[in-house]
C-alpha cells in the first residue's frame, strides 16, 4: 500500500541516507546548543542529559558533548561508506575498552577516613568549579561534604533542606543541623520550647465563619446571629481541645489558623504555626518522625514528631523557626544567602549537583583525576585497540578515540585557551605510563591533576561514557523518519 494512502496529505517520509542525515544534524545541533527541539534525535540527547542529572547529578554537559562528537565522527564514517552496524559494533568494543581503562586507574580510599574526606572535598570543589559558586568553592564544598556525611551513606537528599534568603553575600551561607521552617511564631506564643512534641496537621482551623458556599441563614434578631457565632466558637473550642488532648506543645498546620484558635493555643502554652507550605510540612514530618494528621478523634493512632528544641532565629531581617535535635539525626538545613533570587536559584542548582555527586561517591567510593585526564587515558587505550582490530571496525574504534578527546578540547575552549596546542601536549604526556596530566584552566597549561586536587567520581564518568555511546548507537540505527502532517489551524471566523 503506498504511503500516501496511509497518512494525511502533508505527512513526509525520509528513508535511508536522508533519515540518517536528519538525525545526525539534529543531534549535532543540540550538542552545539539549539533550544526549540523538533527533531527526534535531538530529543534523545536532551533525554540522556536529564537521565544523567537524575542518576548521578552531574556530567550533563559532558554526556551531550560526547554523544554529539560520536555522531559527528559517525557521519564522516557513513559518508565514506561504512555501514552503521559496523560503526555500532566498533563503538561498543571501544566503550568497553574505555571503561576497562578507567577501572585500571581508579583510586579508592574508603578505608582511610581522612583521605576519603579529602577526596570528597576535591570532588566537590571540582564540581563547583564550573558553576556560579566557583569563587567560594572551598566554603561550599565544606558545607556539602558535612551535609553528606550526616546522611551516613543514604542517597536520599530529602533530609537536606536548602533555604534561600536574599541579602548578604554567598559567603554568608551556612549549614545548620536540624530543620528550619520559613515561618514566624504567632503573637503571644512561646518563643522557645524544649523537648517538643509536635503534631503536624493539615486541617481547617478557620471554621469560626460560615463558609458553606451559597448557604443562607435567616434570623429575626441580632441575638440569633450571636447564638450562631457562639455555636461556631464552641465547635472550634472542641476541635482545639481534641488537638490539645494529644499532649503536645507544638502544633504545625498546613492551613490558616484563625485568631480565636490561635488564642486558645497560646493560653494552653502551645506553639501554633500556620500556613507551613506543603513541602515544608512533609519534610518536617519526615525529619521529626511524625505523620501528617487531619482527624483528631483518637490520639493514640496519631504519630507525633519529636525534637529537643524549637526556637526563633534571625537570618538577615527575617525571623524563622529552628527545630534542633530532631529524631532523624541526619537532617540538616543549608541556608543560602546571595544578592538576588537569580543568584540564589543558580547557587541552589550548583550545590544540588555537588550533593548528588557526593552522595553517589559515598556509596561507590572510586574516584578518578579530572581535567580531561580520564578522557586521555581512555583515548590512549582505545587507540591501541584500534591498531589490533582488523577490518572496517577499526575505523569506528579510532573515531571513538577522537570523540573522547573532544572533552579536553571543550574544557580548553571554554577556558579560552588554545585547545589544539594543549591537547597535543596532553597526548604526548600521556604516552608515558602512569601520567597524571590534565588541563589546568587556572594557569592555562597542562598540569598534574593530583597536585592540583582536581578529582571526579568514577560513577559520573562511567555514566557519561555508557549513556553517550547508547544514545549515539540509538540514533545511528535510525533509517526512516515519518513525520505526521502538521495540524491545521481552523479559521475561527
Amino acid at each position: 500500500m503506498p504511503i500516501d494512502k496511509i497518512f494525511k496529505d502533508d505527512a513526509s517520509e525520509e528513508k535511508g541516507e536522508r533519515a540518517r542525515m536528519a538525525s545526525f544534524i539534529g543531534a549535532m545541533a543540540i550538542a552545539d546548543l539549539s533550544l526549540h527541539i523538533d527533531n527526534p534525535a535531538a530529543k534523545v540527547l536532551v533525554d540522556i542529559s536529564k537521565v544523567q542529572d537524575d542518576e548521578v547529578g552531574d556530567g550533563t554537559t559532558s554526556v551531550v558533548v560526547l554523544a554529539g562528537e560520536l555522531l559527528r565522527e559517525a557521519e564522516k564514517l557513513v559518508t565514506s561508506k561504512i555501514h552503521p552496524m559496523t560503526i555500532i559494533a566498533g563503538y561498543r568494543m571501544a566503550a568497553e575498552c574505555a571503561r576497562e581503562a578507567l577501572l585500571k586507574r581508579v583510586m579508592d580510599n574508603k578505608e582511610n577516613a581522612e583521605k576519603f574526606r579529602s577526596d570528597l572535598m576535591k570532588i566537590a570543589m571540582t564540581t563547583l568549579c564550573s558553576k556560579i559558586l566557583s569563587q567560594d568553592k572551598e566554603h561550599f564544598a565544606e558545607m556539602a561534604v558535612d551535609a553528606i556525611f550526616r546522611l551516613k551513606g543514604s542517597t536520599n537528599l530529602e533530609s537536606i533542606q536548602i533555604i534561600k534568603k536574599p541579602g548578604g553575600s554567598l559567603r554568608d551561607s551556612f549549614l545548620d543541623e536540624g530543620f528550619i521552617l520559613d515561618k514566624k511564631i504567632g503573637i503571644g506564643q512561646p518563643k522557645r520550647i524544649e523537648n517538643a512534641k509536635i503534631l503536624v496537621a493539615n486541617t481547617a482551623m478557620d471554621t469560626d465563619k460560615v463558609k458553606i458556599y451559597g448557604a443562607r441563614v435567616r434570623v429575626d434578631s441580632m441575638t440569633k446571629v450571636a447564638e450562631i457565632e457562639g455555636a461556631e466558637k464552641e465547635k472550634m473550642k472542641d476541635k482545639v481541645n481534641k488537638i490539645l488532648a494529644h499532649g503536645i506543645n507544638c502544633f504545625v498546620n498546613r492551613q490558616l489558623i484563625y485568631n480565636f484558635p490561635e488564642e486558645l493555643f497560646a493560653d494552653a502554652g502551645v506553639l501554633a504555626i500556620e500556613h507551613a507550605d506543603f513541602e515544608g510540612i512533609e519534610r518536617l514530618g519526615l525529619v521529626t518522625g511524625g505523620e501528617i494528621a487531619s482527624t483528631f478523634d483518637n490520639p493514640e493512632s496519631v504519630k507525633l514528631g519529636h525534637c529537643k528544641l524549637i526556637e526563633e532565629i534571625m537570618i538577615g531581617e527575617d525571623k524563622l523557626i529552628h527545630f534542633s535535635g530532631v529524631a532523624m539525626g541526619q537532617a540538616c538545613s543549608i541556608v543560602l544567602r546571595g544578592a538576588s533570587h537569580h543568584v540564589l536559584d543558580e547557587a541552589e542548582r550548583s550545590l544540588h549537583d555537588a550533593l548528588c555527586v557526593l552522595s553517589q561517591t559515598v556509596n561507590d567510593s572510586r574516584v578518578l583525576l579530572g581535567g580531561g585526564w580520564p578522557e586521555m587515558v581512555m583515548a590512549k587505550e582505545v587507540d591501541e585497540l584500534a591498531r589490533k582490530t582488523a577490518g572496517k571496525k577499526s575505523h569506528a574504534i579510532e573515531a571513538f578515540s577522537r570523540a573522547l578527546v573532544a572533552i579536553p578540547t571543550t574544557i580548553a575552549d571554554n577556558a579560552g585557551l588554545d585547545s589544539a596546542e594543549l591537547v597535543a601536549q596532553l597526548r604526548a604526556k600521556h604516552h608515558n605510563e602512569g601520567c597524571n596530566a590534565g588541563i589546568d584552566v587556572i594557569s592555562g597549561a597542562v598540569g598534574d591533576m593530583e597536585e592540583r586536587g582536581i578529582y571526579e567520581a568514577f560513577k559520573v564518568k562511567q555514566a557519561v561514557l555508557l549513556s553517550a555511546t547508547e544514545a549515539a548507537e540509538m540514533i545511528l540505527r535510525v533509517d526512516e523518519i515519518i513525520t505526521c502532517a502538521p495540524r491545521r489551524r481552523e479559521d475561527r471566523m
